[in-house]
């Protein structure tokens, strides 16, 4: 539920902060006759991420056998690396405001309201797309993961962006997106793990040592799990949440390191790029 949670209101967050700044600089220079354009964009945006989840969902449902094996690999790498460069790409936006500000008066000054509804239709179908692909491979990880959590972040993304546009708020945005940054890194992680894992059923990745530790002993008298199972109450949250596996092979373990290490020296470099702007 916590990944699923996470990613929509990461995903609807961004959204909802294009669709709030557009609108809010159109109530600033008394164009509010472009509004109607924002709102339309907006629902044929979702709709058609609607339809791309409908596309991914008869897709994902046909394949069998080593097919599906490659095919849930392929799609949690996919799903790593998009919310890989979706975070380091939302580190590198300082002015995000001020850059889309200047494009919807270039929209506005030219009466384009075809472009202004291109402006926002692809802002938010980028990020339903995105998020199509994120639960697609989150689900794929675990069967934890549903729909109530996903839903929970979309109420709470809007929820905050109301509280930032319409009631005024102060609210420190930059504090949220590290946070949860953090969060989705090391789900991230544990995507490529099980990406891994799927693609050594499959036969296509060497396994090299089975079993670096197992904490997956057999099931208690009573027919409970141990707490550490991965159907145990902490290893279940942790399987879940970072990807977290009883028995792992050596390149399971190997691929989730790799992947933190780059994504550290990444970060750092992001980081230091940006002071290096805003010093200017």
């Amino acid at each position: 539920m916590v990944p699923s949670f996470l990613i929509t209101f990461r995903e609807t967050l961004e959204a909802a902060l294009v669709v709030g700044i557009v609108l809010s600089y159109l109530f600033r220079t008394k164009q509010a006759k472009y509004n109607s354009v924002v709102y339309m964009s907006v629902v044929v945006g979702i709709l058609a991420s609607i339809g791309s989840a409908w596309l991914f969902m008869r897709l994902a449902g046909g394949f069998t056998g080593r097919a599906e094996e490659v095919f849930e690999g392929v799609t949690m790498l996919i799903g790593a690396l998009l919310l890989t460069t979706m975070i380091l790409w939302m580190m590198r936006q300082r002015h995000i405001a001020r850059e889309l500000e200047g494009r919807v008066a270039a929209e506005v000054a030219g009466a384009h309201r075809l472009g202004l509804f291109s402006l926002v239709f692809i802002a938010v179908l980028r990020e339903g797309i995105e998020t199509v692909i994120f639960l697609g491979a989150a689900s794929l990880a675990s069967t934890s993961n549903n729909v109530i959590g996903a839903l929970a972040g979309i109420v709470a993304a809007i929820t905050l962006s109301y509280a930032m546009f319409v009631g005024s708020r102060n609210i420190n945005i930059k504090t949220f997106f590290n946070v949860t940054s953090i969060l989705l890194i090391l789900f991230a992680a544990g995507l490529v793990a099980q990406g891994v894992h799927e693609l050594q059923e499959a036969r296509l990745v060497p396994v090299g040592i089975e079993h670096v530790w197992d904490v997956n002993p057999a099931v208690n008298p009573d027919g409970s799990y141990p707490i550490l199972h991965e159907q145990g109450y902490i290893g279940g949250l942790l399987k879940s949440l970072f990807g977290y596996n009883g028995n792992p092979s050596l390149v399971e373990v190997l691929s989730y390191l790799a992947y933190l290490i780059v994504v550290v020296v990444l970060w750092r470099n992001v980081k230091r790029e940006a002071l290096k702007v805003e010093r200017r």
